[in-house]
């Protein structure tokens, strides 16, 4: 255990939000989190500091300028940016923050969920980025750490980062009840909106109508996913998708899709691989068929 002194020199290092006025709320707040449906999940708008977000934002980067890994598939059209070092200065200091002892204890009192376990490896994780067409069709997540197999997943943390985003451009966070026949929660990924939620082997959720922004508009998030670590192997499980009750013949490519990244996990697993191998394949598959 930390002492006090510990503590609260950890919070007095926290500049991207307010740990204390989050620490006051966390009575009312825990108690939404756990009483959510159709999982565990609270929405926490303002959640960064405003110069933070402002700062979070203009550094954001655009596809080409890092090493960006392309998730190009039949089940979802997104970019994402890992590579903490590539990362800009402010976004990388709030990533440090969020990582810390003191946010880690935040969520442990906001869930209910001991002992949780930051990834320094942004493993899927870091910057997401998704252009005018993009989408995610909807899924549960992967259930442990590719690389560490005795770290389970438990929640997850969204930070959007879109000003002017109107409800036509679609890209609404949607969760699904744990029998795929009803969507429970639609959520805008407004500026400086944070949500936190549960991952389970049923927390469905995802942004499945491609988005309709302008060109040259993209929708862009900072994700991070916190762990807890078994004493033994758990059981995998990669990301699995699944159709909505309309989709139609699209149910089989949704299925056949994600067998193959069954696939991809099983080899990723077993090789060590990370997702630049994946990325620079589908990434020369799309250049094909263009």
């Amino acid at each position: 255990m930390k002492n006090l002194n510990e503590v609260e020199i950890q919070k007095a290092d926290i500049k991207g939000f307010d740990i204390n006025r989050l620490t006051k709320k966390l009575g009312a707040d825990s108690s939404v989190f756990r009483r959510n449906t159709p999982f565990p999940y609270i929405v926490l708008d303002s959640f960064l500091n405003g110069e933070i977000a402002n700062e979070a934002l203009s550094q954001f980067p655009k596809v080409g300028k890092q090493e960006w890994i392309s998730y190009l598939h039949y089940n979802e059209k997104k970019f994402g940016l890992n590579k903490y070092e590539q990362l800009p200065s402010t976004i990388k200091k709030l990533i440090d923050e969020l990582n810390s002892p003191s946010f880690l204890e935040y969520l442990t009192s906001l869930s209910g969920i001991e002992n949780l376990i930051a990834d320094p490896s942004l493993e899927g994780g870091g910057l997401h980025l998704s252009e005018r067409g993009g989408f995610l069709n909807i899924h549960a997540d992967f259930t442990v750490h590719p690389h560490r197999k005795t770290w389970e997943r438990r929640l997850n943390l969204l930070i959007y980062l879109n000003t002017d985003w109107e409800e036509s451009y679609n890209g609404k966070l949607e969760l699904w009840d744990n029998k795929m026949t009803e969507c429970k929660a639609s959520l805008a990924p407004t500026f400086n909106r944070a949500v936190i939620f549960a991952t389970n082997s049923d927390s469905y959720h995802g942004f499945p109508d491609p988005i309709q922004c302008p060109e040259g508009m993209t929708r862009k998030s900072i994700a991070l996913y916190y762990y807890t670590a078994a004493n033994k192997e758990i059981s995998v499980r990669s990301t699995n998708y699944k159709a909505r009750p309309g989709d139609g013949i699209k149910k089989v490519f949704i299925y056949g899709d994600k067998q193959l990244i069954n696939l991809y996990t099983l080899i990723k697993r077993t090789f060590g691989l990370n997702d630049d191998f994946a990325s620079k394949i589908l990434r020369l598959i799309n250049r094909k068929r263009k």
